[in-house]
């Protein structure tokens, strides 16, 4: 029942599909050409369907693209679409639950035969190997804690974010992988690193720059289905990378400021 109620927010008229939807008490309108020119990142060209696909992603999952809680990236022509929702939204829906009791988490370091887990990010990196990171959820209908240990050889690329804080990225997989076991509801999201894609860069969006330029897309037109997976961006995003924007004529083009997490 749920479900239909919120496909009917999906509105098809002549002019096309015009999807509003509450976040927090407060109405988020996508359109195609506000998804297109504010809200997809990458060089590839979006597709209706990569529309349909990342509005109803926002959605059913009530994110809002505008506080930068989902992003729509698309790296070529020729790539699939990625939905990508940030580690924020992750933490705010695992917080709402209301058996959710907290969590610990930190990085698994090596030093000389000796194997220990630390909490938090902090280690003598002269004197230990970073080998890996952990996570404990609590759930406060379950008698035990959900722990997962994650190793570094299986997400380190050496690229980006996390050639400067691989500690910081290694306990954020742990994090992320512990809150996912212990609420299946969230569904199947996966950081960059769990699925291998490349990393993005984003600009920041304003509401008020584009309220002016809403265009509906038409539903019958789109080939996609709702979405079924997920993807949480995180901090392997390259900040000396300079993100692509989108000029009038469908172009892209450098923009100064790029968002790290």
């Amino acid at each position: 029942m749920a479900q239909e109620k919120k496909l009917e927010q999906m509105k098809d008229t002549k002019s096309g599909l015009n999807v509003t939807f509450q976040v927090a008490g407060k109405d988020v309108t996508l359109t195609e050409e506000i998804v297109t020119n504010h809200l997809a990142k990458g060089n590839g060209k979006v597709t209706r369907s990569d529309i349909i696909q990342f509005t109803s992603l926002c959605l059913y999952n009530e994110l809002n693209p505008f506080l930068q809680e989902a992003y729509l990236v698309k790296y070529s022509n020729d790539a699939p679409a990625q939905m990508v929702v940030s580690k924020e939204a992750f933490m705010k829906r695992a917080d709402i639950n209301p058996e959710y009791g907290g969590y610990t988490a930190g990085i698994i370091v090596k030093t000389g035969d000796k194997i220990e887990e630390l909490e938090g990010c902090f280690f003598d990196a002269a004197q230990s190997q970073l080998v890996g990171g952990w996570a404990k959820v609590v759930r406060k209908d379950r008698d035990c804690e959900i722990v997962m240990k994650v190793p570094m050889h299986e997400y380190n690329k050496n690229q980006s974010i996390w050639k400067d804080k691989p500690a910081t990225m290694i306990r954020k997989v742990a994090l992320v992988q512990a809150l996912r076991e212990a609420f299946p509801t969230l569904g199947s999201m996966y950081t960059q690193e769990e699925v291998d894609v490349q990393d993005a860069t984003y600009e920041e969006v304003k509401t008020s720059q584009i309220k002016a330029q809403a265009s509906p897309v038409n539903l019958k037109d789109a080939e996609g289905t709702i979405p079924t997976n997920e993807y949480i961006e995180d901090e392997s995003s390259d900040k000396n990378a300079s993100p692509k924007k989108k000029d009038e004529k469908g172009k892209s083009k450098s923009v100064d400021n790029a968002l790290g997490f």
